[in-house]
C-alpha cells in the first residue's frame, strides 16, 4: 500500500459521494494499459491524446480511483464505488500529489542533473547509498515533469534514500522537478551542448541545471564539476563542493589509469585506489560525485567501494558487447552530446588489443544554429588510433568531412542509408576489431548494433 484514498482526499477534497469506506492505494499510473489491482489513475491530457478517453480501460485494469479534470465529462457508466477526485488540471495534480507523498515517507532525496552522466551518475549514487541504506531511483527515462513524479509515487513506504535524475531542455524545467522533489543533496555533472538550440549558449545551459537549487534549502549540499568555468560562481546553497582534476577543486581525482574493463583511480589522500567497472576518466569523475556524496552521508569507504563494484550500469551506456565472430563493440547508443561523443572517442583510443577501431557516429541533436560547428568540432578529437570513421545523419557528415581534412590516414566515410553502411562495417567484423557505435537516442543506433551480435 502507498496510501488511502482518505489521505488522498486530504489533498484532493473534492469527491464524488459514491463511498466513504476507506481503500488502499497500492500504485499510481498514467497508462490505462498497465494492469495493477487498487491502483489510481491519473488521465494526462497532452497535445495529441486526453487520457480521461481511457478510463474505462484503466478500470478494467485494477483502477479504484482517478483524478479527473472538472472540464472533462464523467462516463454515464462508472461502477459505484469508483471515487473520483475532481481537480483543476491532471499533470499538476500528479506533481501535487507526488510532493506530498514524498512529505509523508520523508526520504533523503539526492537530485542528479547535467548535461553528460547524469544516468551514470544515478546508477553510480544508488549502488553506493544502496549499500546501506533502502534506496528508490529513477528508472529509464522518467526524469520529466510527469516521470519525476512517477518515479516518487512508486517509492516504497520504507524507502530511505531517494534519487531523482532530472532532465530538461529548456529554462524553468528543472526547477519545477527540484520543487517538487526538494533536494536535501543535488549534483551537477557537467555543463554540455544538449539543448543549446533551446537555451542559446553554454551560460544558458548552466543556468538551467543550476535551478536544481532552487528546491533546496541553506542546508543543502551541491556537488559539482569544479573543472567547470561555468559553475564556480554559485550562491546557493551554501555548502558547494568541487570535485575535479584541477589542483583548486575541494576533491580531486588523480592517478586515472584504464585497465581491460575498468577505470582504476585515486581521490584527495586516500591511500587505496578505487575501480569502477566503466572506462574513462570523465567516469572516474562521475564516480567521484557518488564517493563524496556517500562521504558526507557518514557511508563508510568499504561500502563505497562494494557499490561501485556491485554497479549495475543503465544498458546502451558504453556497453561492451561481443559480436559476429567475435567483434569487439561498444554500444553507446542511448544518446549522445559532442561532448560525450569526444569522451567516448578518447577512451576507444586509450583501449589496447585492436589492430582496427572504427568509429561509427551519427547526427546530434537539439544543437541549433550551432550544429555543424559542434560536430565539426568532435573531427579534433579523431586521431590514430582510430582507423575508420562512418557516419549517418545530416549533420553527422561535417565530422567525416573534417577528419579527412586533418588525418587523411584515417579511412573516412559518410552513408546516406544504414544498409549500405552496415554492408561495409560488416566486412570488419572480426576479434582484432573494435567498433563504437555513437549517437542521438532519435538515430536508433541500437538496432545497428543489434544486427552484428
Amino acid at each position: 500500500m502507498l496510501f488511502t484514498t482518505h489521505w488522498l482526499q486530504t489533498i484532493f477534497p473534492e469527491m464524488n459521494d459514491f463511498t466513504k469506506e476507506e481503500r488502499n492505494i497500492n500504485k499510481v499510473n498514467t497508462d490505462s494499459r498497465q494492469q495493477e489491482q487498487q491502483s489510481l489513475f491519473v488521465p494526462i491530457v497532452g497535445e495529441q491524446f486526453d487520457g480521461h478517453a481511457y478510463l474505462k480501460q484503466a478500470i478494467e485494469g485494477g483502477a479504484i480511483a482517478t483524478l479527473w479534470q472538472h472540464n472533462r465529462a464523467l462516463p454515464d457508466d462508472l461502477p459505484t464505488d469508483f471515487l473520483v477526485f475532481f481537480v483543476e488540471d491532471t499533470t499538476t495534480a500528479l506533481q501535487q500529489l507526488a510532493h506530498a507523498y514524498q512529505k509523508k515517507i520523508n526520504p533523503t532525496v539526492i537530485g542528479i542533473t547535467g548535461s553528460n552522466g547524469k544516468t551514470t551518475t544515478k546508477d553510480l549514487v544508488t549502488s553506493v547509498v544502496g549499500t546501506v541504506y533502502k534506496t528508490h531511483a529513477t528508472v529509464g527515462n522518467f526524469n520529466n515533469h510527469i516521470g519525476l513524479p512517477l518515479t516518487i509515487l512508486d517509492m516504497p513506504t520504507e524507502t530511505e534514500m531517494l534519487v531523482l535524475e532530472m532532465g530538461m531542455s529548456d529554462f524553468k524545467e528543472i526547477e519545477l522537478l527540484s520543487d517538487i522533489a526538494r533536494p536535501d543533496y543535488a549534483i551537477i555533472t557537467n555543463i554540455g551542448e544538449s539543448h543549446i538550440e533551446y537555451l542559446g549558449t553554454r551560460a544558458g545551459i548552466a543556468e538551467a541545471k543550476l535551478e536544481i537549487t532552487y528546491g533546496m534549502d541553506s542546508s543543502g549540499t551541491l556537488i559539482v564539476d569544479g573543472d567547470e568555468s561555468l559553475l564556480q560562481s554559485i550562491q546557493k546553497p551554501d555548502k558547494v563542493i568541487k570535485c575535479g582534476l584541477g589542483e583548486e577543486n575541494d576533491v580531486i581525482i588523480h592517478d586515472i589509469s584504464l585497465k581491460e574493463q575498468y577505470t582504476q583511480f585515486k581521490v584527495d589522500h586516500d591511500k587505496s585506489d578505487y575501480c569502477i567497472p566503466l572506462l574513462g576518466k570523465h567516469h572516474a569523475k562521475n564516480a567521484t560525485f557518488a564517493i563524496t556524496l556517500a562521504k558526507a552521508l557518514g557511508i563508510s569507504v568499504e561500502n563505497i567501494k562494494q557499490g561501485l563494484t556491485d554497479l549495475n550500469i543503465t544498458s546502451m551506456r558504453f556497453e561492451i558487447l561481443q559480436g559476429q565472430n567475435d567483434v569487439a563493440i561498444i554500444n553507446d547508443a542511448y544518446n549522445a552530446s559532442p561532448t560525450s561523443m569526444k569522451a567516448s572517442i578518447d577512451v576507444v583510443k586509450q583501449m589496447t588489443g585492436y589492430q582496427k577501431k572504427i568509429l561509427i557516429l551519427g547526427d546530434v541533436f537539439e544543437l541549433g544554429e550551432q550544429s555543424e560547428q559542434l560536430h565539426a568540432s568532435v573531427a579534433d578529437v579523431i586521431t590514430h588510433p582510430i582507423t575508420n570513421v562512418y557516419t549517418y545523419g545530416q549533420d553527422a557528415k561535417c565530422i567525416t568531412d573534417h577528419v579527412r581534412m586533418q588525418q587523411p590516414a584515417i579511412v573516412c566515410q559518410h552513408f546516406k542509408n544504414e544498409a549500405s553502411m552496415m554492408q561495409t562495417i560488416k566486412t570488419f567484423l572480426d576479434p582484432d576489431t573494435l567498433i563504437l557505435f555513437k549517437a542521438s537516442r532519435g538515430m536508433q543506433f541500437e538496432t545497428l548494433v543489434k544486427s552484428i551480435l
